[in-house]
């Protein structure tokens, strides 16, 4: 627990600005952006959502596009009809079930359609404030090869990062994860010499072993 209490220090130290690259003004244009961010960059989304926010911001104006039209906007994010139809969809339950209003609890953001335990975790989280870990691709590879985790999917990392790290310290490890698996330890080819965590790290460890023979050097 020392070692791992050290990694959360540091990555608190190299981030302390962490914060969401995605452009939102209301938990609706979030909950938006963070379904279109699946398998898209968030500079591309953030385009996008520019110009389908500006007359397309809340659940109603939305549902007053067509599943054709709304393909049209975001069409270059990616999986667009898919995303299309889980916008749609989930904008469909806030106005019938909700009021209008995107929910606040993890349970109720769940039952949208369309909305799985990343998108909840990352709208309860930043939206309205509340601890969750959203383990994206950056948070699953970047916290097992850490140790902070050591899990086969996404869903069995976020459990074992709630009992590492401290339920305060939850939201904002999240950014710091996603920081640092952007600006060094990519998924190809990770930057492991800049890195100031590497000598804890599990997998810079395996790789010098690899290239070592296992030898260590005297």
């Amino acid at each position: 627990m020392e070692d791992r209490t050290k990694v959360l220090a540091e990555l608190a130290r190299l981030y302390p600005d962490a914060r969401p690259a995605l452009h939102y003004s209301t938990a609706y244009e979030l909950l938006v952006a963070v379904i279109l961010s699946a398998q898209c960059t968030d500079e591309r989304v953030n385009l996008v959502t520019e110009k389908l926010f500006a007359a397309h911001n809340t659940p109603e104006r939305m549902l007053g596009l067509s599943q054709e039209e709304l393909e049209g906007y975001i069409f270059s994010c990616g999986l667009y009809r898919s995303k299309a139809k889980h916008i749609l969809s989930a904008s469909r339950d806030i106005v019938e079930k909700f009021g209008g209003e995107v929910p606040s609890s993890i349970k109720e953001l769940r039952s949208l359609a369309g909305v799985g335990q990343k998108t909840a975790n990352v709208v309860y989280s930043v939206a309205f404030g509340g601890d969750a870990i959203a383990v994206d691709t950056h948070v699953f590879r970047v916290s097992n090869r850490l140790g902070l985790a050591h899990a086969d999917t996404p869903a069995h990392t976020e459990d074992q990062l709630r009992e590492t790290i401290p339920q305060s310290d939850w939201s904002k490890a999240h950014h710091w994860l996603i920081f640092h698996g952007r600006r060094v330890c990519h998924a190809r080819n990770p930057e492991c010499a800049a890195c100031t965590l590497r000598e804890g790290c599990e997998y810079y460890s395996a790789r010098a072993n690899v290239v070592t023979g296992g030898q260590k050097n005297e």
